[in-house]
């Protein structure tokens, strides 16, 4: 594995694990504060710029008691500034004191290499139908 990859899934861990803890300085410290990003959550519609992707976040943190999110990693492929990981997320969340049945997502999600480091800036999730 070369060692951009090798960065590029370590960004792409510090996602999850700010998604996890439910963490909004973590997420921004991930995301392109760009109007340049993008992130479409299951179910929802295109969000644009980091401000719209932001108070997503802080929403689904607000409205979620507890998460975890096992990924499997399908490919990760890096080329000159850019680079996308495609994974499968495995999601077991507690809304009001309840186990909700744990829930798979296909997603992509895009780095760019800005300044020398990578950021998030697409973010694509979508249920996978049984």
């Amino acid at each position: 594995m070369s060692n951009q990859s090798s960065e590029v899934l370590a960004v792409n861990a510090a996602f999850y694990r700010a998604f996890e803890k439910k963490d909004i300085e973590a997420m921004s410290t991930v995301w392109s504060q760009g109007t340049g990003s993008f992130c479409v959550h299951p179910g929802w519609n295109v969000l644009r710029g980091w401000k719209e992707i932001r108070s997503s976040w802080v929403n689904i943190f607000k409205n979620t008691a507890y998460i975890e999110i096992n990924t499997e990693i399908v490919t990760t492929e890096v080329r000159d500034h850019i680079a996308y990981v495609v994974l499968v997320e495995n999601v077991l969340q507690i809304i009001n004191g309840q186990r909700r049945l744990e829930a798979q997502s296909i997603a992509t999600n895009m780095f760019e290499l800005l300044g020398g480091k990578w950021y998030l800036v697409h973010h694509h999730a979508s249920p996978i139908m049984r």
